[in-house]
């Protein structure tokens, strides 16, 4: 039913990709959100800059007559919900207009998966983000496979990922960019079939 909404109710403004700042962590695990954004970017040509107002580093562009903001918070993963407030609140964009795009343990890398709201999976930047807003939102889930201890997820994390698992991440992001103007089109349920 929830699907069926999001289908229905409003197109895709915002994309927040979910990541930390800074060269060090650049090509950490953590940091799946803005490699997502910046695949975005260069499909459909956006210069990305940072706004201090928001705390973030951002560019639009039009689709179907519609503005879509791209948006790498640089408030660090535990405070992204500050940036994604602080936008949605200037340019009056609903819950149902955004896409938050993250890391995401539970899966193997190679996977990508929308999901339309529920839990954060312990995720500190969803965490927050759900503080913000609530937990109503549009979310593209990219795989970065587990340690298998949840006492090492951290150093996981924000680890740089092997070659091999780069790849499979890289390939996922790749067919989820394939998708994504189905999900600005308005056909999420089409979009998710495709990339599940």
């Amino acid at each position: 039913m929830i699907k069926e909404i999001y289908t229905k109710m409003s197109k895709i403004r915002l994309i927040i990709g979910l990541g930390n700042p800074g060269a060090e962590y650049e090509q950490t695990r953590h940091n799946a959100g803005f490699w997502f954004i910046d695949q975005l970017s260069s499909k459909f040509k956006v210069s990305l800059s940072y706004v201090a107002k928001h705390q973030a580093i951002m560019g639009k562009f039009t689709y179907l007559g519609h503005d879509i903001f791209l948006v790498k918070p640089q408030t660090y993963m535990n405070l992204s919900g500050k940036t994604v407030i602080s936008i949605m609140n200037f340019f009056k964009i609903t819950s149902q207009e955004l896409l938050v795009v993250h890391d995401e343990l539970d899966f193997v890398p190679g996977v990508a998966k929308f999901k339309t709201g529920g839990g954060s999976g312990g995720h500190n930047g969803l965490n927050d983000i759900d503080r913000a807003i609530g937990k109503n939102y549009l979310r593209l889930r990219i795989g970065i496979g587990h340690p298998g201890d949840r006492n090492k997820v951290v150093d996981y994390v924000l680890k740089k990922a092997n070659l091999a698992d780069r790849l499979l991440i890289d390939e996922a992001q790749s067919k989820a960019l394939n998708v994504i103007e189905m999900v600005f089109s308005d056909e999420l349920n089409i979009a998710m079939k495709q990339l599940h």
